[in-house]
C-alpha cells in the first residue's frame, strides 16, 4: 500500500485544496509579475519566469504533499486514477472539487493581492490561445504535454514511492517539476500552458475570462487519462501502488 493510501481521505482532500491554491497563486502570479514589469518599462523574462515559477511550485508541492494527495493537484491526474481504478467515484469527485475550489480561492487571493490594473491586463493569469492558434491545435498541444507530465509524475511517483516514501516524493517532485517547466516553456506562447483544468478554471472564473475554456478541459483530461491507462496497462508491475 502506498503512503497516500494510508492517509485519511479528509487529509488528502485538504492537501488537494491547499496545493492547488498555491499552484494557481504562484503560477498565475508570475504572469501578473511579468505584466507589472512590462507596465513599469522594465525588462522581464518573457515566458521563462512563469514557466520556472510553475515548475518549481509544482515540484515543491509534490515533494511536500504528494504522499497525501489523491490527484496531485490536477483533475487530469485524479480522473486518470479513477479510470484505472486507483480511486473510487466518490473519492475522485471530492478530489476534483477540492482542486477546483482551491484553484478558485487561489485566483481570488491573487486578485486581492495585485494592483487592479496589472491583474486586469494579465486577465488574472488565465490561459488563452495565442493569435493564430485554433481550438483543435490548442487541445492537441495541451493534451500531449499533459500526457507526458502525468506519465512522468505517476511513473516516478509510483515506482520510487514503493521503495522509499521520502525519496519517492522528492524524485516525483523533481521529475514532474522539470516536465512542467519544459512543457510551459514550449506551450506557453501558444496556449498559456495550463496542463491542468484547475489551473485554467480558477483564474478564468475570477477574471471572467472563459474564452476557449473548453480547450483546457478536453486536452488535459484526454492526455492524463491516456497516460494513466498506459502506465496501468503496460507498466503495471513497475509502477503499481
Amino acid at each position: 500500500m502506498s503512503p497516500s493510501q494510508k492517509t485519511p481521505f479528509s487529509q488528502r482532500v485538504t492537501a488537494e485544496f491547499l496545493g492547488t491554491l498555491a499552484l494557481v497563486y504562484f503560477s498565475a502570479g508570475a504572469i501578473c509579475a511579468e505584466e507589472a514589469l512590462r507596465a513599469a518599462g522594465r525588462a522581464g523574462s518573457g515566458s521563462v519566469g512563469p514557466a520556472i515559477a510553475y515548475g518549481a511550485t509544482y515540484a515543491a508541492l509534490v515533494a511536500a504533499l504528494g504522499s497525501r494527495t489523491a490527484g496531485y493537484f490536477n483533475p487530469a491526474v485524479a480522473i486518470g486514477r479513477w479510470v484505472t481504478r486507483r480511486l473510487n467515484t466518490f473519492q475522485t469527485l471530492l478530489a476534483c472539487a477540492a482542486e477546483l475550489g482551491g484553484a478558485t480561492v487561489g485566483a481570488y487571493l491573487l486578485r486581492w493581492s495585485m494592483p487592479e490594473d496589472v491583474w486586469r491586463i494579465a486577465a488574472g493569469g488565465a490561459p488563452d490561445l495565442a493569435s493564430g492558434v485554433t481550438r483543435t491545435p490548442g487541445m492537441l498541444i495541451e493534451g500531449v504535454v499533459t500526457f507526458f507530465v502525468v506519465l512522468v509524475l505517476l511513473g516516478v511517483g509510483g515506482d520510487a514511492a514503493s521503495e522509499s516514501p521520502l525519496a519517492g516524493r522528492w524524485a516525483a517532485g523533481l521529475a514532474a517539476g522539470l516536465m512542467v517547466t519544459a512543457g510551459a516553456l514550449f506551450e506557453g506562447p501558444f496556449t498559456g500552458a495550463a496542463m491542468n483544468p484547475a489551473r485554467a478554471f480558477g483564474p478564468a472564473i475570477a477574471a471572467r475570462h472563459l474564452q476557449n475554456h473548453g480547450v483546457y478541459w478536453v486536452g488535459p483530461l484526454a492526455g492524463g487519462i491516456l497516460a494513466a491507462w498506459i502506465l496501468d496497462a503496460i507498466f503495471r508491475q513497475r509502477t503499481g501502488e
